[in-house]
């Protein structure tokens, strides 16, 4: 059962950290870490994930049940979640509006049959510091008036339903919210325009030179 048991934290490292660290000592499929706070949070690249402290849904799941597409299943859990119109930037950030509302962290050790489902989403946060003012988002900032309690309770349940979903259902959906489709994007190597993700999650792109697929990395939507 997702989100059952449940380790809460006032104050951790990294709700990802911890739920590492469960798996490894054995904790079941669907084991839940979540925290208010976090002294290190990260996201993808090493990138740094702040947030005040009780303003945001901060948690990891435990998951035995692996899947190459978890990513994208999160993804389409977090949208379905939420009471506003949400988007899916590739790889795996959840956008209102064109700002980021949401990340999703995926590490684990698949030999040893696990991986830990980090999420970040911004609940109640008013402002937000030096360059993210430009860039993030909360619910609060669109207009919706839930605590992250009532969030994370949304998102467990959604998590529920979408997990071992279909793969056709999962892509369908991910692909409707798809913030990149048709978009002119750039990445280390190029730039071009967008085209959509294939069955695995990798994304399309058409270039001068022709189509492109990028399986991972990252990718900026040219305004």
């Amino acid at each position: 059962m997702i989100g059952t048991p449940r380790v809460h934290h006032r104050l951790t490292d990294s709700t990802n950290e911890r739920a590492k660290q469960l798996a490894a000592k054995g904790a079941v499929h669907g084991t839940l870490v979540t925290a208010d706070e976090q002294s290190a949070g990260h996201g993808r690249q090493g990138r740094v994930w702040t947030a005040p402290p009780g303003s945001a849904v901060l948690m990891s799941l435990v998951l035995r049940e692996l899947d190459e597409r978890l990513p994208l299943t999160a993804a389409v859990a977090i949208c379905d979640a939420l009471p506003v119109e949400a988007a899916i930037k590739w790889p795996n950030d959840v956008w209102i509006e064109g700002r980021k509302l949401a990340g999703i962290l995926v590490e684990g050790r698949p030999q040893e049959g696990w991986a830990v489902l980090g999420m970040g989403l911004n609940v109640s946060t008013e402002e937000f510091p030096g360059e993210l003012a430009e860039s993030a988002t909360s619910l609060h900032l669109a207009g919706v008036g839930a605590t992250p309690a009532q969030v994370l309770d949304d998102l467990v349940a959604s998590l529920s339903r979408w997990l071992g979903a279909p793969p056709a259902s999962v892509l369908e959906a991910w692909r409707s919210r798809d913030a990149l489709k048709d978009e002119r994007v750039r990445w280390a190597e190029g730039e071009g325009i967008a085209d959509g993700i294939d069955d695995s999650g990798a994304l399309r792109v058409e270039t001068p030179a022709g189509p492109v697929t990028l399986d991972a990395g990252e990718v900026h939507l040219l305004r």
